[in-house]
């Protein structure tokens, strides 16, 4: 699918074939593409006179160009600024993005750890932009954060069906905006509305825009436009903001300007709830033997209770099983791990490595020699030899290289920080602190 900037420049350049460039010039200086689908080609001119041409004159030229470069029998439609808001305004009602219903306030189990941070999340849904704007939520993962956003964005369409939603996660804004800086202009006007447009913009994983020059730049605009309109900004992720050594000073500043809160790992009432919670909505009977031998066992976060409780219900079903405390220690017995056995896989290190840099692993473990690529390439290397136990053969055979390569490149990273690259340390640092918190 291509996009509609291309799609328009192609349109452009194959009209200024059979015209000329100056009358080309002339009808379309001012037209923009508002939504090209296969059935409709929407084009926008604030001027009178030129939306006449345009569907008089132009029309015939849009419909050949599109015909013979795309096979496309799009019908044409010029939009004037009554239509262009009046379709804004549909727009917003018939696309908004939808969120999981059952993550919502009510399905969220309160306790000591994240009492405050419900709170709070409740409390914007109720004056949004202005009870704590921004509302930036940190803690480790899987102890509720995206279910918080998504109740507030569940609980903000129940109380405004016309509200514009916006989701996005931290490396998927900067992969949209590297996208949007390749095609061209109009692709990235398209990217800044919308998400400068929002009523409500929510942004999951927001360490991954740390380190990112252009994307803190896009997003430290993004942000103000909506703070200056009050539109509810909230954030997550798995540190504060001072905890983020590559964060530029003035985001840090900014996500202060309203409420930092944290959510750690439930305590053991609050376990105890999760658990017999979701067996309830699993339809599944637990006595309190078998949940606090749950609650006792399994403590690292949320998502993984309610994984442990997914696992004994695929059991049962499976092995038609009496949920005794014997049968119940047996079917979970594996999920249990020691806390800092695990170490991470090559994998993981490389898409973060990835993650971090904005780059494909294709690109990561192939031969391309820019100076980003080598330096993600050499991190990469480095931080397996350090966070693994491989040796230096196996990870050269991650990247079909050999192992005095490796050995060359950890020793480079090595010598850098010996040499005070403050930059690179706290890339490793945060990358390290992204891998440690996958875990």
């Amino acid at each position: 699918m291509y996009s509609s900037a291309y799609v328009w420049a192609k349109v452009l350049s194959h009209m200024e074939e059979r015209l000329t460039p100056i009358t080309v010039s002339a009808w379309f200086d001012d037209a923009e593409v508002v939504e090209l689908t296969e059935d409709q080609l929407i084009l926008y001119s604030p001027s009178d006179l030129r939306r006449s041409i345009i569907s008089t004159k132009g029309a015939q030229y849009i419909h050949d160009a599109l015909k013979e470069i795309f096979n496309s029998e799009a019908k044409l439609v010029v939009f004037g600024d009554k239509e262009l808001e009046a379709h804004k305004t549909k727009e917003k009602r018939t696309t908004s993005m939808d969120f999981n219903p059952q993550f919502s306030f009510d399905s969220f189990v309160v306790g000591p750890s994240n009492e405050f941070t419900y709170s709070a999340a409740l409390a914007v849904t109720e004056n949004p932009g202005y009870a704590y704007n921004p509302l930036f939520i940190y803690g480790p993962p899987g102890v509720g954060k995206t279910h918080l956003l998504y109740a507030i964005a569940n609980s903000t369409r129940a109380k405004n069906p016309d509200a514009n939603i916006v989701y996005i996660k931290g490396d998927q804004f900067t992969n949209e905006l590297i996208n949007a800086i390749q095609i061209g202009k109009g692709n990235k006007n398209e990217f800044r509305s919308k998400y400068r447009e929002a009523d409500l913009f929510l942004m999951d994983d927001i360490q991954f825009i740390a380190g990112k020059e252009s994307t803190q730049e896009e997003f430290f605009h993004t942000f103000n436009t909506l703070y200056e309109n009050h539109k509810q900004i909230v954030l997550t992720s798995d540190r504060k903001p001072s905890d983020m050594l590559t964060l530029e000073a003035r985001l840090e500043s900014r996500f202060s300007w309203g409420l930092i809160a944290s959510i750690n790992a439930p305590d053991y009432e609050t376990r105890m709830a999760i658990i017999k919670t979701k067996a309830v909505s699993l339809g599944l009977e637990l006595d309190d033997e078998v949940c606090n031998y749950i609650a006792v066992n399994v403590t690292n976060n949320v998502r993984q209770i309610e994984g442990t409780v997914n696992k004994i219900l695929a059991y049962k079903n499976i092995n038609n099983m009496p949920l005794d405390l014997p049968n119940v220690s047996r079917a979970i017995n594996d999920m249990f791990k020691s806390e800092g056995n695990a170490l991470p896989t090559p994998n993981l290190i490389i898409s973060h490595v990835c993650k971090f840099y904005s780059i494909d692993e294709a690109t990561l473990r192939g031969t391309q020699r820019n100076k980003a690529v080598v330096e993600a390439r050499q991190v990469a290397m480095y931080l397996i030899q350090k966070m693994t136990n491989l040796s230096t053969t196996d990870i050269g055979n991650e990247f079909n290289k050999d192992h005095t390569t490796i050995m060359h490149s950890v020793k480079k990273v090595e010598m850098s920080l010996k040499d005070g690259d403050v930059q690179l340390q706290n890339h490793i640092k945060d990358i390290t602190a992204n891998i440690n918190a996958g875990l």
